[in-house]
């Protein structure tokens, strides 16, 4: 029995843990703070940033920063013809840079338009 109560207990705290990461998104842009569109990528793949995993990074005013608040697969797979391992995208985001990483608090990824695909990486740069 005693197993079984620490299995439900641990479940119970590592879900309510990852949910109030998600939480942390707003829906919709707040008005009182600056709309920023923004490249997004794998931050590895993309914009040379070190790593040990494909991670989702935003780039502007020439610096590329890992996000916080949202996970790269939240936008497909990040090996699909537009995924962010495979092409740059752009973005509206909401956030500041603290510590060196993006702490976005709200993030929109704009559609590609039609007959145009995102920007493709140096098909030499390696995985």
């Amino acid at each position: 029995m005693k197993p079984l109560l620490i299995l439900v207990f641990s479940i119970f705290f590592s879900y309510n843990g990852y949910s109030q990461v998600a939480h942390k998104l707003k829906k919709t842009p707040d008005p009182a703070k600056k709309l920023m569109t923004v490249e997004a990528s794998c931050g590895e793949c993309n914009f040379g940033l070190d790593g040990k995993d494909c991670d989702l990074a935003v780039r502007y005013d020439g610096n590329a920063y890992y996000v916080d608040g949202l996970n790269i697969q939240e936008y497909g797979h990040p090996h699909n013809p537009n995924g962010f391992c495979v092409a740059v995208r752009k973005a509206e985001v909401q956030g500041e840079v603290i510590n060196g990483r993006f702490k976005a608090t709200y993030f929109k990824l704009l559609d590609v338009a039609p007959n145009q695909p995102a920007d493709k990486k140096n098909k030499e740069q390696k995985h």
